[in-house]
């Protein structure tokens, strides 16, 4: 496939303009505004309490816990990354974005994107730990086990999206390109080109391919061992507090993959464009708004100590 004739450079002096929603209607510009400012406050809101409430509870200082307020870092960095421009967007008209910052949001939400996916997977290697192997958990989990693991989720998810950014930036786009998209989505932005998209759409597959299914069967073959584990399990009370430290963890991989499936049938399927941005959309903020809501409502260590925070605040004001 040639590249398509245009007057594009690669010299990074393009501006990006962010369509949108593109059939949305500007009146309802600012009540989507309100819409995702709630859900972006909500998300601030929610993890910080986790994060405070881990951090200053010492019943909480233990490994599960410890690789939770990654995960709740990384929903706040992973939300900072698009929603401000979003509603900065629909409250302002703020269409345009220059060249580097597009592809400085596109590299935090790919790198974020694969973070997430792999610190579900160490979670998921924790309970593995925890439930078959309770003696050696403490030998196992350390602190300096527990910040390598932390540490190689982060520095493999940051690095990954590397080569697909490099080669975004040496694609020709024309002085002002078009983005059919709310945020810089890596495809969206290579579907702006004027260049031969087929090398950036088969390797943001690949890319998919590892951050997605890799992460997924990993975590599908941890909670196979843990199954089989629980179910050698004599008493009825064991086998369900075993369940029960897993429940969080299972609703929010649930919840990750299910907004990923959202996004992937709304990209596949033949659906206008306003359905691809809001699959999304959707995937950017639904995982984010639910976990902290998951881990208050069914753990209740977490519970407990958020609620300590909540009433000392009161106590004190």
């Amino acid at each position: 496939m040639e590249a398509t004739t245009c007057n594009g450079s690669v010299d990074g002096s393009t501006i990006f303009y962010l369509v949108g929603i593109p059939s949305l209607p500007e009146p309802f510009y600012l009540p989507v505004f309100f819409l995702f400012l709630l859900f972006y406050l909500l998300i601030l809101v929610g993890n910080t309490l986790i994060l405070v409430a881990v951090v200053t509870e010492p019943s909480l200082h233990k490994p599960m816990y410890f690789f939770l307020i990654n995960l709740s870092a990384l929903d706040i960095l992973f939300t900072t990354t698009t929603v401000p421009k979003m509603l900065s967007l629909f409250l302002l008209g703020d269409h345009f974005l220059l060249f580097p910052s597009c592809l400085l949001q596109m590299y935090l939400f790919q790198g974020f994107t694969c973070s997430e996916a792999f610190i579900l997977v160490v979670m998921a290697y924790d309970r593995y730990v925890a439930i078959c192997r309770p003696l050696h958990y403490p030998v196992h989990m350390t602190p300096q086990t527990n910040t390598a693991l932390a540490a190689s989720a982060w520095i493999t998810a940051l690095l990954l999206p590397v080569p697909a950014v490099a080669q975004t930036s040496q694609m020709a786009f024309n002085s002002i390109a078009y983005i059919y998209h709310c945020f810089c989505d890596h495809l969206a932005v290579v579907q702006a080109s004027c260049s031969d998209t087929s090398p950036q759409t088969l390797m943001g597959f690949c890319i998919a391919m590892v951050v997605s299914f890799l992460p997924l069967l990993l975590v599908l073959l941890s909670y196979a061992r843990i199954l089989a584990s629980v179910l050698h399990i004599n008493s009825r009370e064991g086998r369900s507090k075993a369940f029960s430290t897993c429940s969080s963890h299972l609703l929010v991989v649930g919840t990750y993959y299910s907004s990923i499936a959202i996004a992937y049938v709304a990209y596949r399927a033949e659906l206008p464009l306003d359905f691809h941005i809001m699959g999304n959309v959707v995937y950017a903020i639904l995982t984010p708004i639910l976990n902290p809501l998951i881990y208050t409502l069914r753990n209740r260590d977490v519970k407990a100590a958020i609620t300590k925070i909540v009433y000392l605040k009161r106590v004190t004001s």
